[in-house]
């Protein structure tokens, strides 16, 4: 006889139980994040902020700022691990967030899957939620969609939105950059989340090297190093300003350390950088000798090793080192703003790197 079963829902690939069991499961994750602001819980069609704290400011500023991870998720799903990559999509949101001086005060996520395992998104929030305690925000709310067909059963993406305020009269930036301000160096963790298509596909592909491979220098597995957090500075970098004088940031993300600290930079100065100051870790020289990358091309992709920059007066810069010191951040004086007129091109780096 004839099927006359009719086309369902489920027979398409999408899973609503499974779906409505890992909304469960993150919720005890995402309840860690709350803020007295918040109101409600997880399940709702939108997640609600009470705006009447913004009442205490004279003129607030609200800033936003989206973004992903890139291919770094591939590396998290051949290791199979996936209570980290929530680290990465909040610092490369809320530190883009922090760098006009503004506190993150709430962000929404969204997690595309092939077919959803309830146990790895809620490890997906997990992740998230923990980026956001340590970054100060909350998590509002979010997305979780299945794409069967579009993806396979292991495959996901992330992507994230958030929300921050300043005082207008504090806002960071170029206006406030002069010369002889110092540039300040804060160390990344790694890799970050910018480059992983590189990375891939010289240590991977070309390189033919194993995740389980134990390399001289990284101290550790090549999958480990890949997968190392993104550190996430937008607490640091708050601290600082209620510290010491700031007048920019740059969060060094895609496009390397010089192209987003020339950002920041306004016409006329020229920001100079020491590669001599630092010593990039292992990783970046791993990925430049394997796929014998050049130096240039290198510091176009990869922060080498900073993924923060703060700019601040002359006379700020021992309070401002010893305060991000006392904070745990690894920080130190990379160069100065220079005047060159209309020869200014933004930002360069200069000298050989630190043996």
């Amino acid at each position: 006889m004839p099927d006359t079963t009719g086309a369902s829902y489920a027979a398409a690939g999408v899973d609503i139980e499974a779906g409505d069991r890992a909304v469960e499961l993150m919720k005890e994750w995402v309840k860690k994040t709350r803020r007295p602001e918040v109101l409600g819980g997880l399940g709702g069609f939108a997640g609600l902020f009470d705006a009447s704290a913004l009442k205490n400011y004279e003129r607030p500023l609200l800033a936003s700022a989206t973004d992903g991870v890139g291919t770094k998720v591939d590396i998290a799903r051949q290791l199979g691990v996936y209570d980290t990559i929530g680290h990465d999509l909040v610092a490369m949101v809320m530190d883009d967030i922090v760098v006009c001086g503004a506190e993150p005060l709430f962000m929404t996520d969204y997690i595309c899957v092939g077919k959803v395992h309830p146990e790895r998104v809620a490890a997906i929030v997990k992740g998230i939620a923990e980026g956001c305690v340590l970054a100060g925000c909350a998590l509002v709310g979010g997305e979780t969609a299945e794409h069967p067909g579009l993806l396979g059963a292991d495959d996901f993406d992330v992507a994230g939105a958030g929300t921050g305020v300043v005082e207008a009269d504090r806002l960071l930036g170029a206006d406030r950059i002069r010369t002889g301000d110092a540039v300040i160096a804060m160390a990344s963790s790694g890799l970050h989340s910018n480059g992983y298509s590189l990375v891939r596909h010289v240590l991977l592909n070309e390189g033919g090297l194993a995740l389980d491979a134990h390399l001289d220098g990284l101290g550790r597995t090549l999958g480990e190093e890949l997968l190392e957090p993104t550190k996430i500075y937008s607490l640091d970098c708050l601290a600082l300003m209620r510290t010491a004088e700031v007048h920019a940031f740059s969060h060094v993300t895609g496009g390397g350390l010089a192209a987003n600290l020339a950002r920041v930079i306004p016409d006329g100065l020229h920001a100079v950088v020491d590669r001599s100051t630092w010593t990039p870790g292992a990783i970046f020289d791993l990925v430049g000798r394997t796929g014998r990358v050049e130096r240039l091309e290198l510091e176009k992709t990869l922060n080498m090793g900073v993924g923060m920059i703060a700019i601040v007066p002359e006379e700020s810069t021992d309070v401002a080192l010893t305060a991000l010191a006392d904070r745990g951040v690894d920080a130190w004086v990379a160069g100065e703003i220079i005047d060159r007129g209309e020869h200014a091109t933004g930002a360069e780096l200069v000298g050989d790197y630190a043996a």
